[in-house]
């Protein structure tokens, strides 16, 4: 058994990812599921009719993730088979797509085009007669894996490296030389005194080759026990795998043909149910509403727009209208209050924001001097961005100010506090858990139109800061409704129950039982 098994990438917009694989070039959505790594993360997997090893091409979805960086030590193209006498079409294809494309080309001769796909990955499609495993509706796509292309600074070390997976060196052309297997190819182009690849979206992450089955993985264990960072063997449920990385540091996984993509759907359903793997069960809830939500070629969607916080919407199967707002803590991204929230309101649209201020890296919504000062400058600017964001953003997605409920926790809530004050139309509906007025100057607002519930923690060190926003909301005319949990920072079930029972008299749409 030789060939390649899959090729794993790192997307950081998924749902143009799947316009491109499953759209353009017609690939099948054969599986979606949380990572086996950080089942938080959206995975992906493409591939023939049957999502045949050797066919397979997977994403991992970090949504609006930092983009790494092409260089030696990776994996830098892609390249998919199609029938030798349809590369002219997918030029014309390509071309009314208005997608950039080289060629056609002759790459050790072999008709070649190149795309990029939207995360300007290099995606070839490569003229052969090879037949396809399962084929595909079109007969034009793409439904087997023709080669991937490594940058190597050892390219004959890599090389010698690749015969452990059946590959044998064929031919040279200038820099680059081509190692075969019965079905496909590793090209090797040598990398010497390019720069070192980074890890992020827009980067091809491994190659995985195939093993017949357990044995022979175990076997290539075995072979392998001389390379200190070969893993163990690990049950990724639709194959047996381990990874290993060659001599120049390219991460390369041996995977076992079976159990295969059918192992838990009905061939005719391969795709269409989002899957939780089976250590993170007891979190399926919560990950279903985390997970990024994608649409098929034409299935309805939600056309995300370039708004000035990175965003994330959760559409429930039956949405009531109410629309719930997470602004997260100190650390957190735009879906860490998802879950809380669709327990509050398990019919509710849920819209999360991203905080754009960074402290060592870590995300905020407004930058702090010390543990109970803070930017003030940032502050107001920032807030005049999320008032803008909000007008925004119920023109392009068609939100009635009336149906928003902001939902923050601690430095998220502590950012809607003070848009409260500053921008008194902007939020009418607010829990703000573990809050407290970050605000030196407290703003003259009348808040009369602000029905507002306050949580704090009496053994919470903030939690002494939280009755100097209580006392000015009153104060300034907003409907308060304030308690405090005998609990610390962390949230508690006490304040689901809370946020549960004050939303369904102050939004009684978003009533819940």
């Amino acid at each position: 058994m030789s060939g390649i098994h899959h090729v794993t990438a790192i997307t950081r917009k998924v749902q143009a990812n799947v316009d491109f694989y499953a759209g353009f070039l017609g690939l099948r959505l054969v599986k979606r599921t949380g990572g086996f790594e950080d089942a938080e993360q959206l995975h992906l997997f493409y591939g023939d009719a049957a999502g045949s090893p050797g066919s397979l091409v997977t994403f991992l979805a970090w949504e609006d993730g930092a983009p790494g960086r092409v260089g030696h030590g990776q994996v830098a193209e892609i390249a998919l088979a199609v029938p030798r006498d349809a590369i002219g079409s997918w030029l014309t294809r390509a071309l009314e797509a208005g997608l950039p494309v080289e060629g056609p080309s002759r790459e050790f001769g072999e008709p070649v085009l190149r795309l990029k796909d939207p995360d300007r990955i290099i995606v070839k499609l490569v003229g052969s007669d090879a037949p396809a495993t399962a084929p595909l509706s079109d007969p034009a796509a793409p439904t087997r894996l023709r080669a991937v292309t490594l940058l190597s600074e050892a390219p004959e070390a890599s090389g010698a490296f690749m015969g452990r997976f059946g590959y044998r060196e064929v031919a040279r052309e200038g820099g680059t030389r081509r190692w075969a297997s019965a079905r496909d190819a590793v090209d090797i182009r040598d990398a010497s005194g390019f720069v070192p690849g980074i890890p992020g979206t827009g980067i091809i992450d491994h190659v995985a080759f195939r093993a017949e089955d357990a044995d022979a993985l175990r076997r290539m264990r075995i072979a392998l026990k001389e390379h200190e960072d070969a893993t163990a063997v690990h049950d990724r449920k639709y194959f047996l795998s381990l990874y290993v990385r060659d001599p120049a540091g390219i991460l390369i996984e041996h995977a076992t043909d079976g159990p295969g993509m059918a192992v838990d759907e009905n061939m005719d359903h391969l795709g269409e149910t989002l899957f939780v793997p089976e250590g993170d069960a007891a979190r399926t809830g919560d990950l279903r509403v985390m997970l990024p939500q994608i649409a098929l070629p034409g299935e309805e969607r939600i056309v995300m727009r370039d708004l000035p916080f990175t965003h994330r919407f959760h559409r429930p199967d039956r949405p009531n209208g109410h629309v719930i707002l997470a602004l997260h803590g100190t650390g957190g991204n735009e879906t860490d209050l998802f879950p809380l929230a669709a327990r509050i309101d398990p019919e509710a649209t849920l819209l999360g924001l991203r905080g754009r201020s960074t402290e060592e890296g870590v995300t905020r919504f407004f930058r702090r001097l010390d543990m109970t000062r803070f930017d003030q400058d940032d502050i107001r600017s920032e807030a005049a961005v999320f008032d803008a964001f909000l007008d925004q953003a119920r023109a392009a997605y068609g939100i009635d100010a009336g149906a928003i409920t902001v939902l923050g926790y601690s430095n998220g809530a502590n950012f809607a506090a003070a848009v409260a004050g500053l921008h008194p139309a902007a939020i009418r509906r607010a829990i703000l858990l573990r809050p407290l007025m970050p605000l030196e100057e407290l703003p003259q607002a009348d808040l009369s139109g602000l029905k507002l519930l306050t949580v704090a923690g009496s053994e919470d060190p903030y939690g002494r800061l939280a009755p100097r926003l209580n006392d000015w909301a009153e104060a300034s005319g907003a409907a308060l409704e304030a308690h405090i949990l005998p609990t610390g920072h962390d949230l508690t079930q006490g304040d689901l129950d809370l946020a549960r029972q004050w939303l369904s008299h102050a939004h009684p749409q978003g009533e819940t039982e």
